[in-house]
């Protein structure tokens, strides 16, 4: 064979192997930064994902990030936070962000295919068939934040972000992520005498994935939370709806067999995990004051239970009066969590960067 022909045939392999790779990759921002609803210098963009089981899908990456202190060279480590949200829900937390990134953490956030702002006309909000689905949404805000310099990132979910942020670092083991915090996840039901329907509901899915399943009509959690009812916070409704709206049998399916996948030791996380729970569990479709100091969703003893198999170094921490979003509980709870997050994620990373300068300092306000 001449050197000719060789030279051919291998750029004929390469282009193909490249028109392969770009076939198979469907994210790709669509837009450029630009203020986020939350203001006080968050910005978002949309990134394209493809189609899915119902046709184009985008998700959402939301990011406010720190003013580096000017003794800062490129050799100095650069941190990241990525932050995944729950069912029924969207990124709104500010308060979060701003302590992360007064602490030096430039601050990302996703908004999953059909949740909040990556909700698109005719889709179902919040369904799914196959956790892993969710993926793509996860490696396309962290291969923005390697873009931007980001060399260590720390990933972060709440319930249901917690199971897919733990499905995620099981199945991937990206060598840019140093660290797991789970707040709340969603690793086993919570519905008494039901769960031991949850295995043919499951199997329904397989077959009949739009079934529809009821949810129940409590407005309980969402009367902890917001404002105009017993707690602090204000968020769009129409993201975050105040009553648990129905999801279907492929829903179902896709969380449990995500459940499994991490029970047994299967998990495999091999970085450090900061496993974050209440101190309590409350029932009942009314609200009453114990909704305010305790978790209304999930039962806190399966979230340590099967938290604590998920990896080797898992750090479970219980959280005296907390919210099932820990991070939107009481301020006299709130403010000893963020102290103890901090100090385990000192104690867990190598010093990084020069501390931010006065620019960073948390926002107590916002």
């Amino acid at each position: 064979m001449t050197t000719m022909k060789k030279c051919t045939i291998f750029s004929t392999l390469l282009l193909l192997t490249l028109a392969i790779f770009s076939a198979g990759s469907h994210a790709q921002t669509s837009e450029k930064w630009k203020p986020d609803l939350l203001g006080n210098g968050y910005e978002m963009r949309h990134v394209d994902q493809g189609s899915d089981y119902t046709g184009p899908v985008i998700s959402t990456i939301i990011r406010k990030v720190c003013h580096r202190d000017s003794a800062a060279t490129a050799s100095d480590v650069r941190r990241g936070v990525l932050y995944v949200h729950g069912f029924n829900d969207y990124f709104f937390q500010q308060e979060m962000g701003n302590r992360f990134v007064g602490h030096g953490y430039d601050f990302y956030a996703v908004d999953l295919r059909r949740y909040g702002r990556s909700l698109t006309a005719g889709q179902k909000p919040f369904d799914v068939r196959d956790m892993a689905s969710y993926f793509p949404d996860i490696d396309s805000a962290l291969v923005e934040m390697q873009h931007n310099g980001i060399s260590e990132v720390i990933l972060m979910g709440h319930s249901t972000g917690g199971l897919t942020t733990a499905y995620f670092e099981s199945r991937r083991h990206p060598e840019i992520i140093k660290a797991l915090i789970l707040n709340s996840p969603f690793l086993d039901w919570n519905q008494g005498w039901k769960e031991r329907l949850i295995p043919a509901v499951g199997m329904l899915g397989r077959l009949f994935p739009d079934f529809p399943i009821s949810q129940g009509t409590s407005t309980a959690y969402a009367e902890s939370l917001l404002k105009e009812h017993h707690g602090e916070w204000t968020y769009n409704t129409d993201w975050k709806l105040i009553q648990s709206p129905p999801v279907t049998a492929g829903w179902v399916r896709a969380i449990t067999e995500a459940q499994h996948a991490l029970r047994d030791g299967h998990a495999d996380i091999r970085i450090p995990i900061l496993l974050l729970y209440s101190s309590e569990s409350v029932s009942g479709s009314e609200w009453i004051p114990a909704h305010n100091r305790a978790d209304g969703v999930l039962d806190v003893s399966d979230i340590k239970k099967f938290g604590r198999e998920l990896g080797p170094d898992v750090t479970c921490v219980k959280v005296i009066g907390g919210l099932h979003d820990l991070v939107l509980s009481a301020p006299q709870i709130r403010e000893p969590l963020y102290r103890y997050i901090f100090n385990w994620l000192d104690r867990t990373l190598p010093p990084a960067s020069p501390l931010p300068d006065s620019q960073n300092q948390p926002d107590q306000n916002s």
